[in-house]
């Protein structure tokens, strides 16, 4: 689905996905979220592309829900499509084989907060903020953000920010281990550089760790050992085993190439 809400760019192995409704804070329309969804696909599609960057055009990452879509949704059904598009972003990011960074500026608020988290890492400008603005309209956290904190943060702290509503600094949230890095610079060049270890690491062993954490807690001990032994005996077949051998003994960089 060809967008205006978002656009879609690729450099040097990243695909770099913004939202682009900057006249509306980057709030998420039905429009934007099959948007999100299709540029991940396509990001997953191209075997160049190594991780995926998400940002925010203009002042913020993005303030959340658009409050006149959601103004207008009278039924249960309009609800319901407007509920499964946007959480069909979450789903997408989390079972993609590819690594998504979030890279956050200004503040990510309600659905941006969700977006933002759901990456498999966040990368936020120092000064920039995140906020669970649900309960200021009488509505819990949604697409997989509840799941996310709990998962993550003592409930008392969890049910804090939610019920404060109040922002979270940056610098707070990376001491409770919800942001990766912070930073003083362009938000979205520092993602780039962070996202250097991804370039450079081995794509299929990156995409089986990525799916293994994510179903880690759906699995039984038993299972997870299976699942170890079955992925580790495919990867110590690969080419990009072989290399990265090589490469330890003749004391160099790796090539990986995904194969």
């Amino acid at each position: 689905m060809v967008t205006e809400a978002v656009k879609y760019e690729k450099k040097d192995s990243i695909a770099f996905i913004t939202m682009n409704r900057p006249e509306k804070r980057n709030a998420l329309s039905i429009e934007m979220a099959a948007g999100l969804v299709d540029a991940l696909k396509d990001a997953e599609k191209d075997p160049e592309v190594k991780v995926v960057i998400i940002s925010g055009e203009g002042k913020i990452f993005s303030a959340g829900g658009d409050l006149e879509v959601l103004h207008t949704l009278d039924n249960s059904a309009k609800i319901m499509e407007y509920m499964k598009q946007a959480l069909a972003i979450i789903q997408t990011i989390r079972e993609l084989d590819k690594y998504v960074i979030s890279a956050v500026h200004g503040f990510a608020a309600g659905a941006g907060f969700s977006i933002a988290v759901a990456a498999d890492f966040v990368v936020a400008k120092k000064d920039a903020a995140f906020v669970c603005s649900f309960t200021n309209v009488g509505i819990i956290p949604d697409l997989g953000l509840l799941k996310e904190l709990t998962d993550n943060l003592p409930n008392a702290v969890v049910k804090e920010w939610i019920s404060s509503g109040r922002p979270i600094a940056a610098e707070e949230a990376y001491h409770r281990g919800i942001v990766n890095h912070v930073t003083a610079e362009d938000v979205v060049e520092a993602a780039m550089h962070y996202a250097a270890f991804i370039v450079d690491g081995p794509p299929l062993a990156n995409t089986f760790v990525k799916h293994m954490v994510n179903h880690a807690d759906e699995w039984s001990s038993g299972t997870n050992d299976l699942q170890e032994t079955a992925i580790q005996t495919l990867l110590l077949q690969t080419e990009d085993n072989k290399e990265g051998i090589q490469a330890f003994f003749e004391k160099r960089k790796p090539n990986f190439r995904g194969k």
